[in-house]
């Protein structure tokens, strides 16, 4: 009786919904991301220096958003808009403002690249999705998930 007392507990216990999940922050997929970034190659050169961005295509779910928070963190993040599945105005672009980046689709979602957090008068619960950054030698970082 006590082994079906325990049973029971545990699979209540485990299909326990988790009711602060928004549904609105579900849309992008663990898309794999292997990237070697070296600061000294010209397409990386701007994240020699803190305060600035690089996009970069083909990875992760619409790209991904590389900012350089200070001299020694270097910040990964899906350049998706996690509240808007993967589509064209989904992608995150630079808004011209220091770590800023918005979305083109109608709501026009912004974020932070320091702080992954959005803003603004859309503000969602969302934030977004960050990646794994391991110094793997001088000026050279691998991003993975």
């Amino acid at each position: 009786m006590k082994n079906i007392v325990l049973i029971l507990t545990f699979l209540l216990v485990a299909c326990d919904g988790d009711d602060n999940i928004n549904p609105n922050c579900n849309f992008l997929f663990d898309a794999g991301v292997n990237l070697t970034v070296n600061t000294n190659l010209p397409q990386f050169g701007q994240l020699a220096f803190s305060g600035n961005g690089v996009y970069v295509p083909n990875q992760g779910n619409n790209g991904i958003w590389l900012w350089r928070l200070n001299t020694a963190t270097l910040l990964a993040w899906d350049a998706a808009d996690p509240t808007h599945p993967p589509v064209a105005c989904s992608t995150l672009e630079d808004s011209g403002t220091a770590d800023i980046v918005v979305c083109s689709c109608d709501d026009a979602n912004q974020f932070s690249l320091a702080t992954g957090q959005g803003f603004g008068e859309n503000t969602q619960p969302c934030t977004l999705q960050p990646y794994r950054v391991e110094v793997i030698g001088n000026n050279t970082f691998f991003v993975s998930n």
